[in-house]
């Protein structure tokens, strides 16, 4: 089984774009939060995570997106776990893939979320996650055209998926994220200090 670097290296190869890279680590952080939880194999959730979009900026076109990958992935050896939960993510492989496991389910609820939640921290005056609460996720999410990208159906449906309170997992992601909010960029701008 390739580890955690050789996913980093196989991730990096393929995804030169530094917010998508960052999305893969949001949801990296997230899934390893999620596999403490619920007593899984960490190593392997946060590798679903971080590898989940690889072939996204090649591949961006949602027929191929998943499927490329998943060669890739069984190429290198990787659990068949990780690429059928990867698989899944994808609707479009919804009837080869159903989302039928708490792997492929958790997959699904933290993808989304994650973009929410940092266009969220991204808008506040200090450009941190440290503090976000869960409430001005939740304003953001009805304001119409913010993070137009991020699917509010996907993001609701992910957290019923996953059997959890909306407001409860996305304190879990928010807590998940912040652990690594200096990789994210999400740790805010220090204010220098005073000239004297």
């Amino acid at each position: 089984m390739p580890t955690r670097n050789d996913a980093y290296i196989l991730m990096t190869t393929h995804v030169q774009n530094e917010n998508l890279r960052k999305h893969m680590y949001a949801v990296e952080a997230a899934m390893r939060f999620y596999a403490r939880k619920y007593g899984e194999d960490e190593e392997l959730w946060a590798m679903t995570g971080l590898l989940h979009d690889a072939d996204y900026e090649e591949y961006p076109d949602l027929r191929e997106h998943t499927q490329v990958l998943a060669g890739w992935l069984r190429e290198s050896g990787y659990d068949e776990r990780i690429t059928y939960a990867i698989l899944a993510h994808n609707d479009l492989n919804v009837a080869t893939h159903p989302r039928n496991n708490l792997l492929s389910h958790a997959l699904f609820a933290c993808d989304e979320v994650t973009g929410m939640i940092t266009a969220t921290a991204l808008v506040r005056p200090t450009k941190s996650i440290l503090g976000l609460e869960v409430a001005s996720v939740r304003k953001k999410m009805k304001t119409k055209g913010f993070a137009a990208g991020v699917n509010r159906e996907d993001l609701v449906n992910g957290a019923a998926e996953l059997e959890i309170e909306l407001d409860e997992h996305i304190a879990n992601v928010i807590e998940a994220m912040s652990s690594i909010a200096g990789t994210l960029g999400l740790a805010g701008i220090q204010e220098s200090a005073p000239l004297v």
